[in-house]
């Protein structure tokens, strides 16, 4: 299928999108993260509090090896992620359901209008936060905005993991048309 072999995807040129996992504790879900985060070829996973990092079997059940593709790195405090993804001059947003939240639609669109080469994109950081409680509130007061994937049904969230690719993969798709303008 024309696949890029480990060693060609670390080489390959990656899209300036970082995701920052805050506290997820299934194993299964950060695997997956890994996983998508490897599909949309996205510069790194951050692991943060009480994420699991790999080496793990667990990871790799849902991974199938991404963890060994993708870059990532590991903060003990979320806080620090953040202000140091800013500090590397990243836009970070916490998708969150939160007052004043933008839908992940019109965040897509600003960087789609966003017209320059890849090494000027946006450097955009998106923040996925604990399964049941969230992204901490701390930590949300540190982003520029919060995210939010508008919902339709009876329920008012979705697996983190499922999330984590709706808004990569959104995301992504801008940021490859930004830069090919």
């Amino acid at each position: 299928m024309g696949r890029m072999n480990v060693d060609q995807y670390r080489e390959a040129d990656k899209l300036p999108l970082v995701v920052v996992l805050d506290n997820i504790r299934s194993q299964h879900n950060v695997g997956a993260v890994f996983r998508t985060a490897d599909a949309m070829r996205i510069e790194r996973v951050v692991l943060c509090g009480i994420c699991c990092c790999p080496p793990n079997q667990e990871i790799h059940k849902t991974a199938l090896g991404a963890e060994e593709s993708v870059g990532w790195q590991y903060y003990k405090d979320t806080l620090d992620a953040v202000h140091a993804l800013q500090n590397e001059g990243y836009t970070v947003y916490a998708v969150e359901q939160a007052h004043d939240s933008v839908t992940l639609e019109d965040v897509a669109e600003q960087i789609t209008n966003h017209h320059s080469p890849i090494t000027n994109a946006p450097k955009i950081a998106v923040i996925f936060g604990h399964e049941v409680f969230g992204v901490q509130q701390e930590v949300v007061d540190q982003c520029t905005q919060c995210i939010e994937i508008p919902q339709y049904g009876t329920k008012h969230s979705m697996n983190v993991s499922v999330t984590a690719g709706i808004v990569m993969y959104r995301l992504a798709s801008s940021l490859r048309l930004a830069t090919s303008k």
